[in-house]
């Protein structure tokens, strides 16, 4: 039951990663970080009760980061310039 939360929670994060790279704001940011965290959480769980080999899920899961974080980057830089335009 713990690996279908984590994967419905990974891909909402990358949903939600991905709305936010086209369309930022201050809440979708909060959504996707907390998504982006729990995550995290979960996968360390999974980790640690099912005693999944270390070097392959380190790996899936840091493309996952690199994938969510790429997408919160790229929001971050459209959202300050949308910032920066209307003052």
């Amino acid at each position: 039951m713990l690996l279908l939360t984590h994967i419905i929670i990974a891909l909402a994060s990358i949903a939600t990663t991905t709305y936010l790279a086209f369309a930022p704001s201050r809440g979708k940011f909060y959504a996707s970080y907390a998504l982006i965290g729990l995550t995290l959480i979960t996968g360390t769980i999974l980790v640690i009760t099912l005693h999944a080999p270390m070097l392959k899920t380190c790996l899936s899961g840091l493309a996952y980061l690199a994938v969510a974080l790429s997408g919160v980057v790229v929001g971050y830089r459209r959202f300050a310039h949308a910032k920066q335009l209307d003052q």
